[in-house]
């Protein structure tokens, strides 16, 4: 048995009435959660597939999928996480694709038409709800046959984020999970795993991408109580901070805004020291907003699926040492990784204060560097500093726009609470920017004319968008980040006049 099979089955070990997770409401204890896991195991032994054939499974973040998850890990299978937020024909051909000997989803995930995808791989499937797990009807033995090429050993197939199109698998290996993601990284933000009392994990990011990972093993394996709930909400997170006063918290980048514009006071975040962020860019006016309003450091950091996790950060003791000296930075890096600059074009190495892109190593993945599309510099004392990312330019007609610049500039604006800038497809320049903006509670809507002239003020002629709309809200992937497929779409009808 792996490291990580064996924490789980440790965590698993637990038998009491005492509570191990909040969801909707319902607090539910270790002995249902055991309870639940040691039916689900039962049902996987008698589905009749090999022990190291993989099983897919498809959960939104719920109390029964955390138990259903600690379950599967203590067999020592790979698992191959399904995105669930999708048609059930997307489902099927994501089955088809991983070949699974058993799915594992939960009730709402298993339409008509899904069941008839696992019937034609020959796989079982069980149902997992509140808090138990049963087979489904004429799906009780496995008859799947092996993938032809299985991995060495066992690892969970996670998802991308989506921000850039459909989720993507990315394999991670029990072994690494269960040696990186146990403690360490709690550590450096200010989370104490030896603590006696320390408040539940508040729990929001999809079970199946390293965000939800890294949420839910190093509270979970630590002992931590968890609370659940199947996205983020301000009214969720706010309660949750009033009720629980956490010294140190956090939230995705986009919330930050949204915590500005519902105007939550300030002594109900008092307990809060440090308040942590990463996943994507956070905008210096709103770092600073945030800093100024309630006094609390935001502590930036980098990290991707890519990596296993963060591999540059703030830290509470970085900030303590060079305080806002290094504002708008996600920090050193940590735990052994390391970064450095290139030239776009040359590859060549850059030195401090020069702009290129990110290569990293991740020893959490390997010794080889990984090649990145974000763009960034390392100043004089090693903090690195985020500009965008180079596969999201805009080229118009040959000049190279980031979205990001029209983004940072426009948010100046005292209407705007959020904005997406993207390309669109146009005959003759190649692509041409469009920008979806979301407006400030209360604020009343400009006209695009003043826009225009409030941007025309900050960025080149080159930047000015020729596509303009307002949106009540930004579409954004399960894990807050901007689905920019989505704000492409938006401007679809644009983009087929100018074919």
């Amino acid at each position: 048995m792996n490291k990580l099979s064996q924490l789980a089955a440790q965590v698993l070990e637990r038998r009491s009435d005492e509570p191990a997770l909040e969801f909707e409401g319902r607090w539910y204890s270790w002995n249902e959660v055991v309870a639940l896991a040691d039916k689900l195991t039962t049902l996987i032994d008698a589905s009749g597939g090999p022990q190291n054939g993989p099983v897919v499974f498809i959960a939104r973040s719920r109390g029964s999928a955390i138990g259903a998850f600690l379950a599967l890990i203590r067999t020592g299978r790979t698992i191959r996480m399904v995105y669930p937020f999708q048609s059930p024909a997307g489902i099927v051909r994501d089955i088809e694709m991983m070949e699974p000997s058993i799915v594992v989803a939960t009730e709402r995930e298993l339409k008509e038409e899904v069941l008839e995808g696992i019937r034609a791989r020959g796989a079982a499937a069980i149902s997992i709800t509140e808090m138990d797990a049963t087979h489904i009807a004429g799906f009780e033995r496995s008859t799947a046959a092996l993938p032809a090429a299985l991995p060495a050993e066992p690892q969970i197939e996670i998802l991308t984020s989506g921000t850039t199109g459909k989720p993507k698998p990315f394999a991670v290996k029990h072994e690494m999970l269960g040696t990186y993601f146990t403690g360490g990284t709690m550590a450096l933000f200010g989370k104490d795993a030896n603590a006696v009392e320390l408040p539940p994990a508040l729990l929001y990011y999809p079970l199946g991408n390293i965000s939800g990972l890294f949420g839910i093993l190093p509270s979970v394996l630590n002992g931590l109580k968890l609370i659940v709930i199947d996205r983020f909400s301000v009214k969720d997170w706010h309660q949750y901070i009033v009720k629980y006063r956490p010294t140190s918290n956090g939230t995705p980048a986009a919330a930050v805004q949204m915590i500005l514009d519902a105007g939550i006071p300030k002594e109900d975040l008092a307990s809060i020291q440090y308040f942590s962020t990463g996943a994507a860019p956070l905008d210096p006016r709103v770092q600073s907003a945030f800093e100024e309003r309630y006094g609390i450091p935001v502590l930036l950091s980098y990290g991707a699926t890519e990596f296993g996790g963060p591999v540059c950060a703030m830290s509470p003791d970085l900030y303590a040492e060079f305080g806002k000296s290094k504002f708008g930075s996600v920090g050193r890096p940590f735990g052994g990784a390391q970064i450095r600059i290139v030239d776009q074009e040359t590859g060549e190495i850059l030195g401090p204060g020069q702009e290129g892109l990110l290569q990293v190593v991740s020893p959490k993945m390997g010794p080889e560097w990984i090649h990145t599309s974000d763009v960034g510099v390392l100043d004089e004392d090693g903090f690195l500093f985020l500009r965008g990312r180079a596969d999201g330019a805009i080229m118009r007609g040959g000049f190279k726009i980031l979205p990001e610049t029209i983004q940072e500039a426009l948010l100046g604006h005292p209407a705007i609470s959020a904005v997406s800038a993207v390309g669109i497809a146009e005959r003759r320049l190649g692509q041409v920017p469009a920008v979806a903006m979301e407006l400030k509670p209360g604020a009343q809507q400009p006209s695009i004319e003043e826009l225009e002239a409030f941007l025309r003020e900050r960025v080149l002629a080159t930047y000015i968008p020729v596509h303009w709309k307002f949106v009540d809200e930004l579409p954004k992937t399960v894990s807050l980040k901007v689905d920019r497929p989505a704000v492409i779409a938006l401007f679809a009808d644009q983009a087929q006049a100018s074919a």
